[in-house]
């Protein structure tokens, strides 16, 4: 019989993997935890159901250049640039200070000078991969340190070109320097021929086999494209890895990068899936139980020197003490870019020992495990912390506001996102004084350009609250995207003031019930309300009426969002112009009950001298009249079919809704 271990590792791996993972999502953990809960498991240095790793380690290396393939994929360098400052600034002082601290920390233990560099170049990466996992499952992506967070990562992810040709630059040593010097420079040329020669040549190849309209050829261009670019980067000494990346990048800035991404992603899962494995498998337990103050001190201390490096880097982006310490807590493991960095490395010797090999892994390992559970009590930490360092100070003076005079009878903005940039325009044409709540340093400097009563702060921590005095305030607004922090502000503000009016905006309906349970006196979910808006805009195209329009909208409201929460339908009285062909310069009308038209009829009611407009035809059931007869008379639910100018259909519509003036 013809064995085949590869096929019986790959069966071995996979069916480990179905059930850890399955639990991990149960847990809400993380699937990479999932993989590497099951290398730790099967890996020769613990069960032992895989023993020759050779083999799957190299089908570890596919997963890599997939995996980067579609992270560059994912990315765009277009949209990088929309990033600018945040990115630069606070990803750039993330990974320079990491590696700083690092490095001087592996001098002083007399490591020589390129292992120093290199060890901060390994631990000065995140994994991206873990952290927008972990936040998209908390629904926290569009919060000040989510926002803020995929910034600082999206830099260091471009960070792996760089330092990849770094680890190539120290692995040449004293001796080799001037030719590694040269094979450098050949690698930033190579790299800048794909990039350039790619952004060109890819989008007009893709446009033609797009013609071809055959989806297989199409995601085989995509898969040539990425395999190709890891081929020509490791033909000049390059890691594989890096010309998947380099690809990705180059296929994002067409126009098909979506459909690429699509068509790459089960590829991906699958052989990053293998890659996190095979580094669990790397992994020896015996080592770590043998020496497991060395391990888990190792990280600690990469724990809290990446926490460190990027609360300092958020804070220099004028964030609050407590969204920049929340930040660098998401940011304190290692990356999945750091076992690509070491796997490079490691042939130069710049890893050293077996036992430093060991030590990281185990560091990055337990850091990475550590991530959903550090992000879950990272806000209540941030908190806890912020408090003791002092009470919040919050500077009304440099919003122009006096505590005395100009906060009573208010309303309280918190977040100054496009729904409080809109409620502080409206407020301020009302004459009705406010003072606005927001954390992001750059939004309150764009507030106080526009000359806005802004105040930087936390608008649900109570401390904040009595300061810009919630206890004289008539209503209170929250603004903000994180369901967390609405129903912590919800809470906070109903406490401080219980009289207060609290309106809330938040993005899903399935919050509005916790919200009013907190404390809410109104809820409008995005969610519900573009539904309606999505609803009325097909209708409009239908001609429908807009009173008809309007009274749907209202009663889907005032069943308190019961129509998307319960899958119920209303019931719409639309039948009859279902196959009507009317001009879309008609206005259309329907008659409701209570109007000045009911039991009129259009000659009597002379409807184009007093309005303008002009009735030319009435829709009841299945009928049109479009001469009635002097017996005719306006029914509740007559659909009426108007003609004339704007101002005058305006004017006749007034005559058929319910509450138009008296016949008198």
């Amino acid at each position: 019989m013809h064995e085949m271990p590869l096929l019986r590792d790959l069966l071995i791996l996979v069916g480990i993997a179905i059930p850890v993972v399955a639990l991990a999502q149960r847990l809400k953990i993380p699937s990479i935890v999932g993989f590497l809960v099951t290398g730790l498991a099967i890996g020769p240095h613990a069960l032992g159901l895989v023993q020759d790793t050779a083999e799957v380690t190299e089908l570890a290396e596919i997963g890599v250049v997939l995996l980067l393939f579609a992270i560059g994929l994912e990315l765009s360098l277009s949209r990088v640039m929309k990033l600018g400052r945040i990115m630069l600034q606070g990803g750039g002082l993330q990974v320079a200070a990491t590696m700083l601290a690092v490095g001087g920390i592996a001098m002083a233990l007399s490591f020589p000078l390129e292992q120093a560099v290199f060890f901060g170049a390994l631990l000065a990466l995140s994994s991206t991969a873990v952290v927008l996992r972990v936040y998209t499952d908390r629904q926290e992506l569009d919060t000040p340190p989510g926002r803020t967070i995929i910034a600082i990562l999206l830099f260091q992810d471009l960070c792996i070109v760089p330092l990849v040709l770094l680890v190539r630059l120290l692995g040449g040593g004293g001796e080799g320097a001037g030719s590694t010097v040269v094979e450098v420079s050949m690698g930033l040329i190579v790299v800048g021929t794909l990039v350039l020669g790619g952004r060109i040549a890819v989008p007009w190849i893709l446009e033609r086999v797009v013609g071809i309209r055959n989806r297989e050829l199409f995601t085989l261009g995509i898969v040539f494209f990425g395999l190709g670019a890891a081929y020509i980067t490791a033909s000049f000494g390059l890691s594989l890895a890096l010309g998947a990346f380099i690809a990705g990048l180059v296929v994002s800035e067409s126009e098909y990068g979506l459909q690429a991404l699509s068509d790459i992603l089960p590829f991906r899962a699958t052989f990053s899936g293998i890659f996190f494995i095979s580094i669990g498998m790397l992994l020896d337990v015996g080592f770590v139980s043998s020496k497991p103050g060395i391990v888990f001190g190792a990280a600690a201390l990469v724990f809290v020197i990446k926490t460190i490096t990027g609360t300092v880097a958020v804070m220099s982006l004028r964030r609050s003490f407590e969204v920049s310490l929340i930040t660098g807590l998401g940011l304190a493991q290692v990356g999945e870019f750091s076992f690509v960095l070491a796997t490079i490395a490691k042939p130069y010797g710049l890893m050293g020992s077996g036992d430093a090999e060991q030590i990281f892994l185990g560091a990055a390992v337990i850091t990475i495990l550590a991530t959903p559970f550090v992000v879950a009590i990272a806000p209540g930490i941030s908190r806890r912390i912020s408090r003791r360092l002092g009470s919040p100070d919050v500077d009304l003076a440099a919003a122009g506001l006096d505590d005395s005079e100009d906060l009573n009878d208010h309303v309280i903005i918190v977040g100054y996102g496009v729904n409080g940039r809109n409620l502080s325009r409206v407020l301020t044409g009302a004459g009705i004084p406010y003072v606005i709540l927001e954390q992001n340093g750059l939004l309150v400097q764009r507030g106080r350009d526009d000359l806005q009563p802004i105040v930087f702060g936390d608008g649900t921590q109570t401390e904040i609250l009595d300061k810009v005095g919630i206890q004289e305030a008539r209503t209170i607004v929250f603004t903000i995207a994180s369901a967390n922090e609405e129903l912590r502000g919800v809470t906070a503000a109903r406490h401080a003031n219980p009289n207060i009016r609290i309106i809330v905006r938040t993005r899903f309906v399935r919050a509005v019930e916790e919200l009013k349970r907190r404390g809410a006196d109104e809820v409008i979910a995005e969610e519900f309300e573009t539904s309606l808006e999505i609803f009325s805009r097909v209708l409009k195209q239908y001609e429908i009426p807009l009173n008809t329009i309007d009274r749907e909208v209202q009663a889907a409201r005032l069943e308190h969002y019961g129509l998307h929460a319960e899958g119920g339908t209303a019931e719409f009285r639309l039948d009859a112009l279902a196959n009507l062909g009317v001009h879309r310069a008609i206005e259309m009308v329907e008659v409701e009950k209570g109007s000045l038209a009911v039991g009129g009829h259009p000659v009597a009611m002379d409807l184009r001298g007093k309005t303008g407009a002009t009735v030319v035809a009435v829709v009841r059931g299945t009928n049109v009249f479009y001469t009635p007869d002097p017996d005719f008379s306006f029914s509740v639910g007559d659909t009426v079919l108007l003609i004339g100018e704007e101002d005058a259909q305006n004017r006749a519509r007034e005559m058929f809704v319910a509450g138009s003036p008296s016949k008198e």
